[in-house]
């Protein structure tokens, strides 16, 4: 299962609502509160996100496991879990960067 979730844009400027991501090191946005379903990233110093990631816009499906959507591909991130509630992994795959999105609970984002 593919669901579309969000594009990922990175900028450098305060957005409203922003919420920190500690393992990343990296202020997101709520895409559920925008209208074309954007999630603006605000990478902060230190940040651990790889520079093709940083740099270039994702694109977001939820599925319902990340491991048989990752078997062969180039993972840029490996998997990991968002508080308690979401695990996530970036790959790259056609030349774009994917975010594959699998809840754990409800949480941040809902469901």
């Amino acid at each position: 299962m593919y669901v579309f979730d969000h594009i990922g844009i990175t900028t450098t400027v305060p957005q409203p609502n922003e919420d920190w991501v500690e393992q990343s090191r990296v202020w997101v946005t709520n895409p559920r509160n925008h209208p074309e379903h954007i999630e603006f990233l605000r990478y902060a110093e230190g940040t651990t996100v790889p520079e093709i990631v940083r740099n270039n816009p994702h694109i977001a499906y939820r599925v319902d496991a990340i491991e048989p959507h990752i078997e062969g591909q180039e993972i840029l991130i490996e998997p990991f879990v968002v508080g308690d509630f979401l695990k996530v992994v970036f790959i790259r795959k056609y030349g774009t960067v994917f975010e594959y999105m699998q809840y754990l609970k409800e949480g941040w984002f809902g469901n």
